[in-house]
């Protein structure tokens, strides 16, 4: 697969280039943490403000690198009914790990925010990003939450996605964003940039200052 981004924040800048939607001023949300260079770059181009959402995928026991959910930091919870089938989870392994996850989720939240509520949301253009989409559903639990807002208008811009995920999110926003769509699999979204390294928590709360 083509490196296309030096960086997160070159693809934050391609994506601000390409965005169509109203841009008045929106209110970006970038998925922690990789979003949030993502969402920075936007803010700034667009004239936005910038703040977080801590959802996180729920990784399969024993393989914490795949996931079959995700959760939102209102409880907002997405399931990949199709894996859950397959590995045979419980109910009760699910509500161990959705748990479990549900509290980091709000630990980053207190971090990053530090006891701040998410912006105010309804009857705004909200923009959610991410550095890249693999199955889709943390996402779908972001867009999830922010519904339950009320916002005017609500755009997803990503800068790469599998074409099956653009299929499955395209339908539920306004607008859907993607720079690169890829039917080619095995698919990872750190192969197409140059610097893919963790952000750390303090990393994230600098980008946020700017904002604040």
């Amino acid at each position: 697969m083509p490196v296309l981004f030096r960086d997160r924040e070159e693809a934050g800048e391609r994506l601000a280039e390409v965005y169509t939607g109203p841009a008045e001023g929106p209110v970006v949300l970038g998925i922690a943490r990789g979003g949030v260079p993502v969402g920075y770059r936007m803010a700034l181009a667009l004239g936005g403000t910038l703040d977080v959402v801590t959802a996180r995928k729920l990784p399969v026991p024993g393989n914490p690198e795949a996931g079959f959910g995700a959760v939102a930091p209102d409880g907002s919870l997405f399931l990949n009914r199709e894996m859950v089938a397959r590995l045979g989870l419980r109910e009760k392994e699910i509500e161990e790990v959705s748990g479990r996850v549900l509290a980091e989720v709000k630990r980053r939240e207190a971090v990053y925010r530090g006891g701040r509520p998410l912006p105010e949301l309804e009857g705004k253009e909200v923009i959610l990003t991410d550095d890249g989409l693999a199955t889709g559903y943390t996402m779908l639990a972001a867009i999830s939450m922010v519904k339950r807002r009320k916002p005017r208008f609500l755009a997803v811009a990503v800068p790469v996605s599998p074409e099956d995920t653009v299929r499955r999110i395209e339908p539920l926003v306004d607008l859907f964003v993607c720079l690169h769509r890829s039917r080619q699999y095995p698919f990872a979204v750190a192969s197409f940039y140059r610097d893919f390294r963790d952000l750390t928590d303090e990393e994230v709360r600098e980008y946020l200052k700017h904002f604040q």
